[in-house]
């Protein structure tokens, strides 16, 4: 099984920043895409940014110009760094990535989720 497990999750004043990690684990072959998603509460979850195994990304226009992705290829890890972040930023943020596994079975998991608060 694959498993992503979430951290760096908090509390935040506006304007202020976070970086989140999601580590992927288990009998992984190759991950392909990876992506944060946000749920804010009374809200549908959607996606905030996604990055390629070749490091192509794309944002979410709440996104772009504050938010960065990246990825470790080699430790099946991706990041999300937040910067000016605002109240409506507020969230829990998952983690998502698909790939194939080492008997090569397609996979695809989210991690638990992981809570971004921001304070005005």
């Amino acid at each position: 099984q694959v498993q992503l497990v979430e951290s760096g999750g908090g509390l935040v004043q506006a304007g202020g920043s976070l970086r989140l990690s999601c580590a992927a684990s288990g009998s992984i072959f190759t991950t392909n895409a990876m992506a944060w998603y946000r749920q804010a509460p009374g809200k549908q979850r959607e996606l905030v940014t996604e990055i390629t195994k070749g490091g192509t990304t794309s944002y979410a226009d709440s996104a772009k110009g504050r938010f960065t992705i990246s990825r470790d290829n080699a430790k099946n890890t991706v990041y999300l760094q937040m910067n000016s972040l605002q109240p409506e930023d507020t969230a829990v943020y998952y983690c998502y990535a698909n790939g194939r596994t080492q008997l090569d079975r397609y996979f695809e998991v989210w991690g638990q989720g992981t809570l971004v608060t921001v304070s005005s």
